[in-house]
């Protein structure tokens, strides 16, 4: 009997350490994932051109990650940086151009070195079937056109005036834009009878605006770079939805949004 007690209390002691074992391998499996422990808001201020793909990859996320938020703040890249810079709680930034990043990485605001996940190319939006029979970038000069811009210090402005330089055109636009939403706002609307904005954009506006493609927007391609910041009050989540921004799930949402491969 003494020897079958022993024996009992020996397989107890295995089974109790089979036990432990396992439950050692569930934490560090969920630990791993991420699944289970991220939690919390993340907050992320965007280029306004990536409201529609990341407001899908946020939805995304909280899916995946149940008891998370993610909070988006989408303006002009500058003024994203502006407030960073100036102490605003944010836990990623996605930048339109590596010039508006500059900003917070020369700051030391940024955490690591910050990666490009998309590019961008400009386009033409016009009225819908472009009444004005807007057919190039010269065009845009015509007597009587009314054009809106981005800012030439946002990203899309900048790019814009790098094509008029490069193409030796002048153009007085009847109003810049905070942000590449508001230019192309500004077509929709009708206020204007067209706006430089984003590939992008223009595809995210479907039938309310005609894109027209001209080709001195190849030569200002703009990188879109991303990084998690210094002072992120939710790190860890933070850093999972960069991942999924880089991963092969977030660069399919970019790519069917008209975003070009980084």
């Amino acid at each position: 009997m003494g020897g079958f007690a022993l024996a009992a209390v020996a397989l107890t002691a295995c089974s109790s350490g089979d036990s432990d074992g396992a439950d050692d391998s569930s934490t560090k499996s969920s630990s791993g994932s991420s699944s289970k422990k991220l939690s919390g808001t993340v907050t992320v201020f965007a280029a306004a051109s990536l409201k529609e793909s990341f407001t899908s990859l946020g939805k995304s996320f909280e899916k995946e990650h149940p008891g998370t938020k993610v909070s988006f703040n989408f303006g002009g890249s500058d003024a994203l940086a502006a407030s960073i810079t100036s102490g605003a709680p944010a836990d990623v930034f996605a930048a339109a151009s590596p010039k508006t990043m500059k900003t917070v990485t020369d700051a030391k605001d940024a955490k690591g070195a910050p990666a490009t996940f998309v590019r961008n190319q400009l386009e033409i939006a016009t009225l819908p079937g472009n009444p004005k029979k807007i057919a190039t970038l010269k065009d845009l000069t015509r007597s009587g056109l009314k054009v809106a811009l981005c800012a030439k210090e946002v990203p899309c402005g900048a790019a814009a005036q790098k094509t008029l330089d490069g193409a030796g055109l002048k153009l007085t636009p009847v109003s810049y834009e905070q942000d590449v939403k508001g230019a192309l706002t500004k077509v929709q609307l009708k206020e204007v009878d067209a706006s430089v904005v984003y590939k992008t954009d223009v595809k995210a506006a479907g039938g309310k605006v005609t894109g027209v493609e001209f080709p001195e927007s190849k030569k200002a391609i703009n990188d879109y770079p991303i990084a998690l910041l210094k002072n992120a009050p939710n790190a860890e989540a933070a850093s999972a939805f960069i991942d999924l921004v880089k991963s092969a799930e977030g660069q399919k949402v970019l790519g069917q949004a008209g975003f070009l491969k980084p």
